[in-house]
């Protein structure tokens, strides 16, 4: 009896430590309340539209959200400098976000393809422009890897350096990894090397910190991005509570997993997507001097391995740089008419 006994407790704690590291399924079919397309391999994508109608539109831009956001993420342009540009927009949730449906084999590649998917769709015409932020610019380096001649033009903003790219010098990736905190080092070194049940595990764990994001750690935001929070927040996201409705795995640990993975390139290998010099057509990359998640030293080194790049670094700007006025229609007139900004 004894004997049995144990056996039942062991299979329990086995049954157990199963549920507790390995990730649920998604939570179920998401509430639909936008228009969403439907991709080649049965697959939905929400999407929201703004600016003048897309008919009408001289300039269609896609914008790629970054991480733990949505097709609704706060963007202070105007309906008047939309209209004035003749700007289009469409934003949409990336796989597993918000109102689209999960991508289990999702990867660098697949985002790209989702966004030429979405292009087609709606008509957005031969080539559109191309905006990503934060970790949300890893599916427009894929653009520019797979789907270079679909481009108009292209903006990374604040993009998220992945430590494992093999052209930044060891050193001073070293030297920039560790200074991030050590419990941010653990998810970046589990997201890369670990198998996805195991950053389940990390990011549900209550034994040891998990990382600075979930933890909304004072260290991520400089004085300036503090601001731009804080007028944020009077404007809320729109369906905000829909953004992990699928579930954090499906949302936030996958891209974790895919945007620190290994890479099929470098995005140091790139070649320049406009080689004829088009004078409408360039890749910008803007950067904030003081931005404590992403390192300016490794954005410098890949803009000067990347000569076609056009490189802005905002003196004391933050993570936040495109949430703030002046800068988001900065980044939309370079991008659109080619007009130099000024960076203060």
């Amino acid at each position: 009896m004894l004997g049995i006994a144990a056996c039942m407790v062991v299979v329990s704690v086995v049954i157990y430590a199963y549920k507790r590291i390995m990730p649920p399924p998604p939570k179920g079919p998401p509430v639909i309340t936008s228009p969403r397309i439907k991709l080649r391999d049965g697959r939905h994508l929400a999407y929201s539209e703004r600016g003048v109608q897309r008919e009408n539109a001289t300039y269609k831009v896609i914008l790629v959200h970054g991480y733990d956001s949505s097709k609704d993420i706060y963007l202070p342009l105007s309906q008047e400098v939309m209209a004035e540009l003749g700007l289009y927009i469409v934003t949409y949730d990336r796989a597993g976000y918000g109102e689209s449906d999960p991508n289990p084999k999702r990867n660098v590649k697949s985002e790209a393809f989702d966004i030429q998917e979405l292009a087609e769709q709606l008509h957005l015409g031969s080539k559109f422009y191309l905006i990503g932020m934060s970790i949300g610019t890893y599916p427009v380096w894929a653009c520019l890897k797979y789907i270079p001649h679909r481009l108009a033009g292209v903006s990374l903003v604040v993009p998220v350096i992945n430590f494992w790219w093999p052209y930044f010098p060891p050193k001073l990736v070293k030297r920039e990894f560790e200074k991030q905190l050590k419990r941010d080092q653990w998810k970046l070194r589990i997201a890369h090397y670990a198998p996805g049940f195991v950053l389940y595990w990390w990011m549900t764990q209550k034994f040891f910190p998990r990382d600075s994001i979930s933890e909304r750690h004072p260290i991520l935001l400089n004085k300036r991005d503090l601001e731009t929070m804080q007028q944020m927040s009077q404007v809320p996201m729109p369906n905000q509570h829909k953004i992990r409705q699928q579930g954090e795995y499906e949302s936030l640990y996958r891209d974790m997993m895919v945007h620190f993975g290994d890479w099929e390139f470098d995005p140091m290998e790139l070649q320049n997507p406009f080689p004829q010099n088009d004078e409408a057509s360039y890749v910008y990359l803007w950067q904030g001097h003081e931005d404590k998640l992403v390192p300016f030293q490794l954005q410098r080194f890949l803009a000067r391995q990347l000569p076609w790049i056009r490189y802005h670094e905002v003196p004391d700007g933050g993570h936040f740089i495109i949430h703030e006025k002046y800068l988001c229609e900065a980044i939309f007139r370079e991008l659109l008419l080619g007009e130099q900004p000024k960076i203060n």
